[in-house]
């Protein structure tokens, strides 16, 4: 029996409204607007959310010192395609050099990593 159900996964960052519109154009939902917060309520039923974090400092890619924590991986069809349209919504390429690979590493506007995975 679990002890728990997983509600929601939640960045902090410093434009909460920024980045729910990013991931918006990345994933598709709607934006629920909270003080301080704001939800995004993905297809399928699951949900990303957004926290205003004052002094946030977003994570070193890679770095031993500045770990990323963790990271959302996004599946996608074509990842040429995927690529232009989350450089365009404003995501940063961090590890794209090898196109041989299943998957590519980009942040977010707020500096998050994620990846890019072929399905």
């Amino acid at each position: 029996m679990a002890l728990a159900e997983l509600d929601v996964v939640v960045l902090d960052c410093p434009d909460p409204r920024a980045l729910a519109e990013f991931y918006a154009g990345v994933l598709g939902g709607t934006i629920t607007e909270e003080t301080d917060w704001i939800d995004l309520d993905l297809p399928g039923g699951r949900k990303l959310a957004f926290q205003a974090s004052p002094g946030y400092v977003p994570p070193r890619w890679p770095s031993a010192d500045g770990s990323q924590q963790f990271h959302l991986d996004l599946a996608v069809e074509d990842l040429d395609v995927a690529e232009k349209g989350v450089l365009e919504l404003g995501a940063t390429p961090l590890d794209t050099e090898d196109r041989s690979r299943s998957f590519r590493v980009y942040a977010d506007p707020a500096g998050h990593p994620f990846c890019l995975c072929a399905c």
